[in-house]
């Protein structure tokens, strides 16, 4: 990175930092019980539906600590390991058979069996409920079940699929008496957790499962709430009013009790492909140009985030290490939008830039950084920052009529570590989180997908370097880390998942 592109960002952060750090004092806080652990979020879980935990700020919650599904990614080493399942084999190419973990109930005191994992598979792929997971991990293909007795299901697939345990991974699993027609707010699980109170925009707690069929975790209850500004969220840890606060940015005054980690979270612009004038590859190329990725994560996140080339981090298969990231170069963006603009591409019309509030630390000031930029450029830009339902309108499909062209800033996480979850999504010309791509991209998606071992690793990296001249759909910004802020009360150490399933039993007071 040149220092001229580092100055002028440095300045514009500094200015915009100026409106982030005015923090209403916190108090000092009292102690919690010795038995709870106190955890700030930066938003309200918007659902507990365990079919909706690929969602952060659901998965946070429900992950593990709620619910439970047949098998569980170690984020250390990428092993699968067993859970409710203790073992499965391929039978044959597109059959699977999950041998069951013996004595398990659901908080209720319903037995867990097959037919409980069953029905939650197909709840998740095959109801009314619009499930998240099941455009996420699945998209639109359906798997059969065959309980062939209370400890054993068959799971069978309409192609081979190498990595279905891993999808599967994603399916918490529920009891038979779920509701199939609607979202859950109190879901019931096998988790070492169950909810105990929900006080809508206040507070939520859970308690411990004392029927749980693993070792009891060492804190009875866990009390979470949500704070939208980092800021306060530290605040509340530095104050003794909070163990934890999760997704804290290097402004916020966390500091001994910061806690930096690496996690698997990629910051993108993804464009509107079909919106004029967006649908011209070299406004979407112009804007690419015109980002400073390196200036973002060196001023702004400041914590080793790294400027981006592809939707995923190191250690997802799939990932490329030969790609580079976009160069800042606005004179070659106004280049493009030049020769657009003589072939007569209206570069007037206006364009939203989205972005959901606390989507990750300084996404304000991130988004206002950005529309500078492209602003310079001459382009029409104005922000809007939106809630989290407001902006999963925009991010996933069916999207708005007619809404116009516009950027959303998005944030994925590959919590499975495998890039078929983040190319299904975002690449796919009909993934849920995609704005559109090409029928060839999409052929050599689908045959990477069927591959395995090395094959897979080098055919899904070759996609990563194939979409940006196929379609080009977004300007990659960063690959992030993370950080809480941990009390010296709480022994807990975070992984590259915590962001978004965060396990209570994973965490013990201080010195036991």
């Amino acid at each position: 990175m040149t220092h001229h592109s580092v100055r002028p960002l440095a300045a514009g952060a500094a200015v915009l930092l100026l409106g982030a750090c005015s923090v209403a004092n916190s108090g000092s806080g009292s102690p919690a019980a010795p038995d709870t652990v106190r955890i700030v979020l930066p938003q309200e879980p918007p659902t507990l539906e365990p079919c909706d935990a690929s969602l952060t700020s659901t998965g946070v919650v429900v992950r593990s600590n709620i619910t439970e599904p047949l098998a569980e990614r170690d984020p250390a080493t990428g092993e699968l390991l067993p859970l409710l399942a203790t073992a499965w084999e391929q039978d044959a190419p597109t059959s699977w058979t999950f041998h069951l973990r013996p004595g398990v109930t659901f908080s209720d005191g319903t037995p867990f069996d097959a037919q409980a994992a069953a029905f939650s598979i197909q709840r998740t792929l095959d109801s009314d409920v619009s499930c998240d997971v099941e455009g996420y991990v699945f998209g639109d293909v359906d798997l059969g079940t065959r309980v062939v007795d209370p400890l054993t299901l068959v799971v069978t697939t309409p192609e081979p699929d190498p990595i279905l345990p891993l999808r599967l991974s994603f399916v918490e699993v529920v009891p038979t008496s779920t509701d199939t027609t609607a979202k859950v707010r109190e879901p019931v699980g096998t988790g070492p957790y169950r909810v105990e109170r929900w006080d809508a925009g206040q507070r939520l707690v859970l308690t411990r499962n004392d029927t749980y069929w693993g070792a009891a975790p060492a804190y009875r209850e866990a009390e979470y709430e949500w704070r939208s500004e980092g800021s306060v969220r530290a605040a509340m840890v530095v104050g003794g009013e909070a163990e934890i606060a999760t997704s804290i940015g290097p402004e916020d005054g966390a500091g001994a009790t910061e806690v930096d980690y690496r996690n698997n979270e990629t910051t993108a612009i993804r464009m509107q492909l079909a919106e004029p004038p967006l649908d011209d590859p070299r406004v979407r190329r112009a804007v690419d140009l015109a980002v400073d990725r390196a200036g973002l994560a060196e001023v702004l996140y400041g914590n080793g985030a790294e400027p981006a080339a592809q939707l995923v981090p190191e250690g997802i298969v799939g990932f490329n290490a030969d790609l580079r990231p976009a160069p800042y170069d606005p004179a070659q963006a106004a280049e493009l939008l030049a020769q657009a603009r003589a072939d007569g591409v209206d570069l007037d019309v206006p364009i939203r830039l989205i972005a959901r509030t606390g989507l990750f630390p300084m996404v304000e000031e991130t988004t206002q950084v950005i529309q500078q930029e492209l602003s310079d450029l001459g382009l029409d830009v104005s922000i809007r920052m939106v809630d989290t339902v407001q902006s999963i309108e925009y991010q996933q499909r069916p999207f708005p009529e007619d809404p116009g062209p516009y950027l959303l800033v998005i944030q994925h996480g590959n919590q499975a570590g495998d890039a078929a979850f983040s190319v299904d999504q975002y690449l796919l010309s009909q993934g849920q989180q995609s704005s559109g791509g090409s029928p060839e991209l999409d052929e050599r998606v689908r045959a990477a997908e069927a591959l395995s071992g090395r094959d897979r690793q080098d055919a899904l990296a070759q996609v990563f370097a194939d979409e940006p001249d196929l379609v080009g759909q977004f300007a990659y910004i960063a690959h992030m880390t993370g950080a809480i802020a941990r009390s010296d009360r709480v022994d807990y150490e975070p992984t590259s998942a915590t962001g978004d399933e965060m396990h209570l039993a994973a965490m013990r007071p201080t010195g036991r």
